[in-house]
């Protein structure tokens, strides 16, 4: 049988979505909402002739689709939650799950007792080379994990519809907007819950010459955030949006008593200097022996070309379809997971105004 995916919003993310589904056997993309023109015509072409919709209750009774894909911009998620958890459809939406703590706790209330699935899309735990560091920790190579660190030097945000992306009050912040995969991924690794962040934070060369009904822009472009967690360990995030062309976007560590595992991941080759696409690496450091050993990581190249996330949205819809096929088990991506993510999202954004460190309490 084939899985009949309805897209609610079909911007960049819901794009790279469309093409990650054409390729993944066994699923289609029957239905597309989207409220820009532009973006509906282009959804039909990408998705090889989706029905569109103007309006996405409108999809919902039209009965055209099995499972719905939230890719709409993050300040939409809770209505649109709010209005489809009444149907009995299994759903992946998009990170953030809300902009606020608060709208994920009333989302989760409202999906209680549900019986279809929910997933909140993480990208980042798919990706290959970070599915080999969780891999290497979970056989214990470095020990008990310690210490994590992430570094993300990469492009600005970039252009998207009506240029929504430029302002807190929309993403919840760069911090949650951007980071809440690095939050998620810190709590999935160091397998524990973050209990106090502080964080160092600033808007200093990003988007500085745009205006918006006379507004100005206000997303963090960098930022150092250190978050401790119950069982001792730390995480620390070391980001700057205004440093394209650096080789490796992403550097993912963790450190313990044996041995030190590192993930590296350029950036998407679009944006490369010199637009060659590199293989991503997984680095393994001995503390005892001082031996060190590099891997390639490679993806297939139409997978690679899919999007711009190294193949691990296709990855995750594997994982999502298969959940769906099965008819039984839960998301490996659960709203409580969703819920945290904005949590220390909002709470680095707190500290990161008011100089202070936040405590978490739930």
């Amino acid at each position: 049988m084939t899985i009949r995916y309805g897209l609610i919003g079909s911007g960049m993310m819901g794009q790279e979505h469309i093409r990650n589904v054409n390729l993944l056997p066994g699923c289609t993309v029957s239905a597309i909402f989207d409220p820009d023109e532009g973006m509906r015509a282009l959804s039909a072409q990408t998705s090889g002739g989706a029905q569109t919709f103007t309006d996405y209750k409108e999809m919902l009774s039209a009965g055209v689709c099995d499972v719905l894909l939230i890719a709409a911009p993050n300040d939409t998620h809770y209505d649109i939650l709010s209005d489809v958890l009444s149907t009995n459809l299994p759903i992946l939406c998009e990170k953030p799950l809300c902009t606020t703590s608060g709208q994920c706790r009333e989302i989760m209330s409202l999906a209680d007792g549900r019986s279809a699935p929910i997933w909140v899309a993480m990208e980042y735990r798919y990706m290959p080379p970070v599915q080999r560091m969780l891999q290497e920790v979970a056989k214990g190579t470095v020990g008990k994990p310690r210490m994590m660190s992430i570094r993300e030097h990469r492009f600005p945000f970039l252009e998207k519809v009506d240029d929504w992306n430029r302002f807190s009050q929309r993403t919840g912040g760069t911090l949650v907007e951007k980071c809440c995969h690095f939050w998620d991924l810190m709590r999935l690794t160091l397998a524990s819950d973050p209990v106090r962040v502080f964080a160092s934070a600033g808007v200093d060369v990003n988007h500085l010459d745009e205006t918006y009904d006379g507004r100005t822009p206000d997303i963090l472009d960098n930022a150092y955030v250190v978050v401790e967690f119950e069982n001792g360990s730390r995480g620390m995030l070391d980001l700057c949006m205004f440093a394209e062309g650096s080789y490796w976007q992403e550097v993912i560590s963790v450190t313990g008593e044996r041995a030190r595992v590192d993930a590296k991941v350029p950036g998407p080759s679009r944006f490369s200097v010199d637009k060659n696409e590199r293989s991503s690496e997984i680095e393994i450091s001995y503390r005892a022996s001082k031996e060190v050993v590099r891997d390639d990581v490679d993806v297939d190249k139409a997978i690679l070309s899919a999007g711009d996330h190294h193949g691990s949205t296709y990855f995750q819809h594997m994982r999502f379809r298969d959940l769906v096929q099965s008819g039984t088990g839960t998301p490996e991506v659960s709203l409580e997971d969703g819920l945290w993510s904005v949590i220390v999202g909002e709470a680095a954004e707190t500290s990161s105004r008011t100089g202070r460190v936040v405590e978490i309490c739930l």
